[in-house]
């Protein structure tokens, strides 16, 4: 068994994804590293979702820019839409279930990052309406609390630093 350590910030007002993405990766903080969970109704969501809905051409630069972006992240899961995976480490975590993913942005893709079920169910339903959770892996302890204060420096309304134990190095 293995420990990770992973720390998450939750933002339901109109803070900038891009401007917590900057301050982490400023803190050395690679995109692979991170997971985003996008409400349904955040503007990105909305920007992927009609991405989703037109074809080659009527796809603009901006939201195929938009979508090579979100591309470099570990994982972006948006409830009812879908989710991006790059990230061998998120995809095990999130495919847990073996039989299914764990249903894209639902409590029990939380309980697979390592959320106490109390606590995923919780996020599940603040996520539905409206903002975003950043999720950071760390090989470190030390490293995901100074991913937790760059989370809170950035105007998370509720942060924390989580630790478990996994068989082979899977996410936090």
């Amino acid at each position: 068994m293995e420990k990770t350590a992973a720390a998450y910030g939750v933002y339901p007002g109109p803070i900038e994804v891009a401007q917590v993405v900057h301050a982490l990766n400023s803190g050395g903080f690679d995109n692979e590293a991170m997971c985003l969970m996008l409400a349904p109704t955040h503007p990105i969501a909305s920007l992927v979702r009609e991405a989703s809905t037109t074809h080659g051409a009527e796809t603009g630069a901006v939201t195929a820019a938009l979508i090579g972006w979100l591309a470099e992240f570990g994982a972006v899961l948006i409830p009812s839409l879908g989710f991006f995976i790059r990230s061998q480490a998120f995809l095990d975590a999130l495919l847990v279930a073996r039989n299914a993913p764990a249903l894209c942005g639902n409590f029990r893709t939380l309980s697979c990052l390592g959320f106490p079920e109390i606590d995923a169910r919780r996020l599940e339903l603040q996520l539905q309406d409206a903002g975003f959770l950043v999720y950071v892996v760390s090989a470190e302890l030390a490293l995901a609390h100074f991913a937790c204060e760059l989370l809170n420096g950035t105007g998370a309304t509720e942060s924390a630093v989580l630790e478990r134990e996994t068989a082979g190095g899977v996410a936090a």
